[in-house]
């Protein structure tokens, strides 16, 4: 650690509200100050966010809710606690589960091994924070894409001492409960978490009922050496209310799309997580991680027709971090590999209002992706850094299809990902950074499988992009801030075409398109004793500008991508009392709606939703209690779409946004 830094405000790091203080930090799980200076080790837009950001909320159950103020995350429920997600454009043809962001739980993947995943099996009750790397700047976990990794990071007993009861309450039947602890044993030490909810919904047909398990247990084996084992269950059943045109979204937002009622589309998952992860600190400048996961998946999914999938993933990783000196520099050097291997029992039957019928589809699918990396900070000078590296990878996948063997197919990609930076330390409150780096997006086995009659695996070619970023982070006065602006040349990105009959379309590869962007956010003191002694004042916003464009297409010509709107602003003011309580309006602002479309035909409305969040920490902070009220004018308004080629003009690519609503909770913290 860099000595003048570690005492720096970058350094500094609001503990979560569920924390206490630790008796000693655990090797296996940084606290969060060291991985938010291990992030900042880094030249490129990674950002930590603490959980008090999103625990002092009640009624938050998605993405959306947790990143609100990390910029250049475009993140929107859909229903339930189904999410759209896309960092800095990525996956904005994928219109169902994920594609083009690698999710982690305590760096252990919620994706699958070809790289598509779910959103729902996290619970935002259970992170102590979150790690965001943008694009190329998450090759140190295995994310080689245009988006990313996401890394959710739940406590440690060492971090918690005690039991923590929450309850919460609102709109549209949400019902939650949580109960949580944690504490140190000795060399052991041990944190559990369970929570149960439900909610009818605010569509029809869109409600749910979830329970959720997360456990982990770390053995400190010496000062310098500790293990730590996680298990994760997750049970989860959830209607899907479905698309629907542009005018039933707006005109009547709580309609279901007619197919979904008749067909009682649904998505069902259960789901086992058990995974460890080693630190051994050799000396010190060294440190060795390592570990691997196992997880299995039922995914029972009526829609168009009956999906019975078994999916089973693993997973292994090494890392190591050296941090000393070369020719009298210091240099920081950190390497490691990462393989991940899954296979799905992928069935489908005739779905008949959600029951099973004669089976229609059966094969056995693999996907493989293994990589490996290695990145070198030279500091030649004492707040300079030159920063080069390097990841190469190959990925498999393959489906062998057991009714139709010409249904079959496979595939093999392989990529080399150069990088370099440099990582400027202006002031010992800012920084400054520059870089260059490649990525290659691998294409996931449901986009493969489609292609099978229509050229086979090969049809589709690995996404891959080149981006310049140039940003600053820091600490000015009152002022502590992120500021980044990328652009992005892609190559094949995988987007929908039309197929070669009519009103179908498929994942095909665009030649060539740009990604560009600015992503702004900060946090401002606004004024202290305003009202009375000790209070406080604090603006908080984030604004994302995103330009993401075909780039000379044949058909296309220079359109905008459809799926992201070019502009996001969301903003907050918090008033703090020294008696514990606050209250913060806030303000969601979308300028200018985005197309849905490639042919840029269709396209969302603006709109700007006024919420209200206030509460107050009680019995020196033991007590907490909380309020939220969203859309407080009731705003119809479109949270997020669907991609098409060409849309229609009745098209069903629309979710509507979430209608006035309101929610209370209380934690008791004993």
């Amino acid at each position: 650690m860099i000595p003048w830094l570690a005492t720096s405000a970058l350094a500094q790091t609001e503990l979560p509200e569920m924390q206490v203080a630790a008796p000693r930090p655990a090797l296996t799980a940084p606290t969060d100050a060291d991985a938010r200076l291990r992030l900042w080790s880094s030249p490129g837009a990674n950002t930590l966010v603490p959980a008090h950001d999103f625990l002092d909320r009640p009624g938050t159950t998605g993405l959306r809710d947790m990143l609100e103020y990390t910029a250049g995350v475009f993140a929107q429920p859909k229903w339930g606690e189904d999410t759209r997600l896309s960092i800095r454009g990525s996956g904005l043809a994928r219109n169902f589960h994920l594609r083009g962001v690698r999710l982690l739980q305590d760096g252990i993947p919620v994706n699958q091994a070809d790289g598509s995943g779910d959103f729902q099996e996290l619970d935002p009750l259970t992170f102590q924070r979150v790690e965001v790397l943008r694009g190329g700047n998450a090759f140190t976990l295995g994310a080689n894409t245009l988006g990313g990794a996401i890394d959710f990071v739940t406590p440690t007993g060492r971090d918690i001492s005690g039991v923590n009861l929450r309850a919460e309450a609102g709109s549209f039947g949400f019902l939650r409960s949580q109960i949580s602890g944690g504490g140190t044993y000795g060399p052991m030490d041990g944190w559990i978490s369970g929570t149960i909810a439900q909610q009818d919904g605010y569509r029809d047909h869109s409600g749910g009922s979830s329970g959720r398990l997360n456990l982990n247990i770390g053995y400190r084996i010496s000062d310098d050496a500790e293990t730590r084992l996680y298990f994760t269950h997750n049970s989860i059943q959830q209607d899907i209310p479905g698309a629907v045109s542009r005018s039933q979204a707006l005109n009547a937002p709580r309609t279901a799309n007619a197919t979904n009622l008749a067909m009682n589309y649904q998505r069902n998952i259960d789901s086992y997580r058990l995974g460890s992860r080693t630190a051994v600190r050799l000396n010190v400048d060294t440190l060795l991680e390592f570990g691997g996961s196992w997880v299995t998946r039922q995914l029972n999914h009526p829609i168009f027709q009956y999906i019975d999938n078994r999916t089973n993933d693993f997973n292994l990783f090494a890392r190591g971090t050296w941090d000393g000196t070369v020719g009298g520099l210091r240099n920081r050097l950190v390497g490691g590999i990462n393989y991940a291997y899954g296979t799905t029992d992928n069935r489908r039957f005739v779905n008949f209002q959600g029951n099973r019928g004669a089976q229609t589809f059966s094969a056995s699918d693999r996907a493989q992706t293994a990589d490996a990396y290695v990145e070198n900070s030279l500091y030649v000078l004492p707040r300079l850094a030159v920063v080069t590296g390097v990841s190469g990878g190959q990925a498999t996948r393959s489906s062998d299809n057991r009714l139709n063997a010409a249904l079959g197919g496979s595939g093999r990609w392989n990529w080399v990902n150069p990088r370099a930076g440099l990582l400027w330390q202006a002031t010992p409150e800012v920084q400054a950074y520059g870089n260059l780096t490649w990525s290659t997006e691998p294409p996931t086995l449901s986009d493969l499988v489609a292609l099978v009659p229509f050229g086979g695996f090969s049809a589709l070619k690995p996404q891959r992009a080149t981006t310049l970023e140039i940003g600053t982070r820091g600490t000015a006065g009152r002022f502590t801030f992120e500021l980044a602006a990328y652009h992005a040349w892609v190559d094949k990105e995988i987007q929908l075409f039309m197929g070669p009959t009519s009103g179908t379309s498929f994942a095909r590869n665009a030649d060539r398109t740009i990604h560009q962007g600015v992503e702004l956010a900060g946090t401002f003191l606004a004024g202290r004793d305003l009202l009375a002694e000790r209070d406080s004042l604090t603006l908080r916003g984030a604004y994302t500008f995103s330009d993401f464009r075909f780039d000379g297409d044949a058909t296309y010509r220079d359109n905008q991508l459809p799926g992201a709107p070019r502009h996001v602003l969301r903003a907050e003011a918090r008033y703090r009392h020294p008696s514990g309580f606050w209250i913060a309006p806030n303000l969601d602002y979308v300028p200018e709606g985005f197309f849905v479309d490639n042919a840029n035909t269709t396209r969302t409305d603006s709109y700007a939703l006024i919420g209200l969040r206030a509460g107050a920490e009680l019995l020196d902070g033991r007590l907490g209690l909380f309020l939220e009220a969203r859309n407080l004018a009731d705003r119809r308004y479109i949270s997020s779409a669907s991609v098409a080629p060409v849309a229609a003009p009745n098209a069903a690519l629309f979710e509507p946004g979430l209608g006035r609503s309101a929610y209370a909770g209380a934690r008791l913290r004993f």
